[in-house]
């Protein structure tokens, strides 16, 4: 089963992409425990593909954001790897403020900006942006707003399944693609 095509003309306008980070990078679940000296320790995992597709969007000059409703190490480490310096980890969920501003610094309107997220965390931002994407498994009030949905679940490939509709939409996918490869093939 494919997921339908992402719209052209809603595709086109996109400068920035927001990943939401638990149940979107991750499969929402959250590994907590303890080391031998008693500090907390939290894990989480992400999924390799979807860090591709991430950077496949930089490469093909678009902007990209983490804004998660909970702080942790792990989505810290995650962002730096991937290169992400916009990664805006707001307790309780207070997300709109933090995109608000971002949109302000950066000079974007609403409708150039890409959402993907999985639950009602995300609903007040999805509902703002030009471009609302769902992961396979969102909510129901999710999908109701969602302009495209993943097939696949978040944390399991769902981001790089957007990543790939969103280039593709754009007529970027294998340009970006065969740069990389071209690349990595020099010796």
């Amino acid at each position: 089963m494919r997921a339908d095509p992402i719209p052209t003309e809603l595709a086109a306008r996109v400068r920035l992409v927001i990943f939401d980070v638990d149940g979107v990078l991750t499969d929402a679940g959250v590994y907590v425990g303890e080391d031998s000296d008693g500090r907390t320790v939290e894990l989480k995992r992400f999924d390799i593909q979807d860090g591709i597709g991430i950077k496949m969007l930089g490469w093909a000059g678009l902007q990209v954001a983490i804004v998660s409703g909970r702080v942790s190490e792990a989505t810290a480490i995650r962002a730096r790897e991937l290169g992400i310096e916009a990664c805006y980890q707001e307790p309780d969920a207070h997300k709109l403020v933090v995109v608000e501003r971002l949109l302000e610094e950066r000079g974007i309107e609403w409708e150039e900006v890409a959402m993907i997220g999985d639950d009602i965390p995300d609903l007040a931002v999805m509902r703002r942006v030009g471009l609302r994407a769902a992961v396979g498994n969102a909510t129901a009030p999710m999908v109701a707003v969602a302009d495209w949905q993943a097939t696949r679940s978040g944390g399991h490939g769902a981001a790089r399944e957007f990543c790939d509709a969103l280039l593709s939409a754009r007529g970027v996918l294998d340009e970006v693609v065969e740069r990389y490869v071209e690349e990595r093939s020099r010796t």
